[in-house]
């Protein structure tokens, strides 16, 4: 319908072009978090469609009192087909796709903007996941949440769009707090089962593999997460979007299963490939020192190591560009580890400095 300023067929607004940017989400049981999603982005767009997968407290609810329409779907196991109909109900020219746990931080600008922008991109945006193994910390990544209309997704869980489309950097800033503990206990086996059942399909997909073992590791199941990222890292290209990640991960598990020698000598393998990855001499550094307190007897010999790895994490410094990348591997959470060995080495007076340098 005609308001009298735009022109359904030329879509101009004083001769200007205009493109529909609409939110679409699918969501289950998240009463307790869509509406600080809805009204991040409400100003923003203009429709926000939430696909509701059979919610069984208030979510539709709070969906229509943020001012989204609300469609039902019944679950079938598979992430892509409930995406792909949401994305069919919305029909507009861009789609923001993001999750009921999410929120935008910055950039409705950016959005804004899109009204004026041709749909002929994939836009990413700079995701940030909360998460708390102890301390309270954010890791970073980039995904590619912002499609031309057309565009559709496959894979039944880590859903990825498929297309051949440029893709652009956008000034978008979303969070995300689905890796906190009482949402993950609220999720746990949903994923690991519908992995399961996609890798029964594709035994031999190097992502699915790392999302196995990304997923298993959170539940601190290290043992069956190390098979398949070691699977992954067999199967994946090191120049794969996620490779970093997968090595940071991996080391992890591994020290996590005291598998120390295993650790380092592919660690060795990876030297050139994460050479600019802080999150990776982190790791590093953090896998050795575990090394040398469960055996004394090589401490000497593995301590500097130790602070070779942490200090090349400093002198990398920040990477959040770089896919998994954990704020602060690059500098406070390394100026930490590496003032503990100077202290302990007889170094405080360096410690102190340090640690006052990158206080966070």
């Amino acid at each position: 319908m005609s308001t009298g300023l735009i022109d359904p067929k030329s879509r101009c607004v004083k001769g200007e072009p205009v493109f529909r940017l609409a939110l679409v989400v699918i969501a289950r049981n998240e009463s307790a978090h869509i509406g600080r999603l809805l009204h991040s982005v409400k100003p923003w767009v203009d429709e926000m469609l939430v696909l509701d997968t059979g919610s069984t407290d208030d979510t539709r609810r709070v969906a229509a009192a943020a001012g989204a329409r609300v469609a039902d779907f019944i679950w079938c196991d598979d992430f892509s087909v409930a995406r792909n109909r949401a994305l069919e109900l919305a029909d507009a020219d861009w789609h923001l796709v993001l999750d009921a746990d999410e929120w935008l931080i910055a950039g409705g600008e950016t959005l804004a903007a899109l009204r004026q922008q041709a749909p002929t991109f994939v836009g990413t945006l700079d995701l940030l996941d909360h998460f708390n193994d102890g301390q309270a910390r954010v890791a970073r990544s980039r995904l590619s949440r912002v499609l031309p209309g057309a565009v559709r997704y496959g894979g039944r869980v880590h859903e990825q769009p498929l297309h051949a489309l440029p893709v652009q950097a956008l000034n978008l800033q979303v969070g995300h707090d689905g890796y906190l503990p009482d949402r993950l206990a609220q999720k746990k086996g949903r994923n690991k089962a519908l992995l399961a059942q996609a890798l029964a399909q594709n035994p031999k997909d190097a992502y699915l593999h790392y999302q196995m073992g990304k997923d298993l590791s959170v539940y601190d199941d290290y043992a069956n997460a190390e098979f398949h990222f070691g699977q992954a890292a067999e199967l994946a290209r090191t120049d794969s979007a996620w490779w970093l990640d997968l090595v940071a991960r991996r080391l992890f598990g591994l020290k996590q299963l005291k598998q120390h020698a295993l650790a380092v000598q592919w660690a060795q393998t990876q030297l050139d490939i994460c050479a600019e990855s802080p999150d990776f001499f982190f790791a590093l550094g953090d896998l050795l020192l575990d090394w040398a307190a469960d055996e004394p007897a090589e401490a000497d010999s593995l301590l500097p190591v130790i602070e070779d790895a942490w200090r090349r994490c400093l002198e990398i410094g920040e990477r959040p560009d770089l896919s998994g990348a954990v704020a602060g591997r690059g500098s406070h959470l390394a100026a930490h580890n590496l003032a503990l060995v100077l202290e302990g080495t007889g170094r405080s007076v360096e410690a102190t400095a340090l640690l006052q340098a990158y206080t966070a």
